[in-house]
């Protein structure tokens, strides 16, 4: 699989990078800041790096975009996750600290623990990610959220 993914015969999905990223010692984000300019303060529209996921799974078109460049001293991660119709994190993932979501468009679904909360354009969700939580576009378009964690762990 670790051969598909480098050679570009496969899209992992959010699960199996994380998965990866753990066996490794890494975050996920770390596993793509080749070419980053890790000292950057800004991260610009178009410049910033992006994970492309198995249609087949997430959906055409779902996507994570880097919000803050990687930096080992950084406290927090954020990323813009554009999600197809029925793209979703692919059941439920759990690792240390809390995070934050903000639904920038479209209708989303978080599972925390054992609760399920459908979200809207402008809602936001806040929890502790040691429970299992997992999310999917619900909606008939894309959605697009914006998540903040720490410490960051993708």
């Amino acid at each position: 699989m670790l051969s598909k993914i480098e050679n570009g015969r496969a899209a992992p999905s959010l699960n199996t990078l994380y998965r990866i990223a753990e066996a490794l010692g890494l975050t996920v984000g770390q596993l793509f800041a080749k070419g980053v300019d890790l000292n950057g303060l800004v991260s610009r529209k178009g410049q910033r790096p992006v994970v492309k996921f198995d249609p087949l799974r997430r959906g055409p078109g779902s996507t994570l975009e880097r919000l803050i460049p990687y930096d080992r001293s950084r406290l927090l991660q954020g990323c813009i996750h554009h999600l197809a119709p029925g793209g979703g994190s692919e059941g439920s993932i759990k690792h240390e600290g809390e995070e934050v979501a903000y639904i920038l468009s479209g209708q989303i679904k978080f599972t925390v623990g054992e609760g399920d909360y459908a979200l809207n354009a402008g809602d936001s969700i806040c929890y502790r990610s040691e429970q299992p939580h997992g999310f999917r576009n619900i909606g008939q378009s894309t959605a697009s959220m914006i998540i903040i964690n720490t410490p960051p762990s993708f």
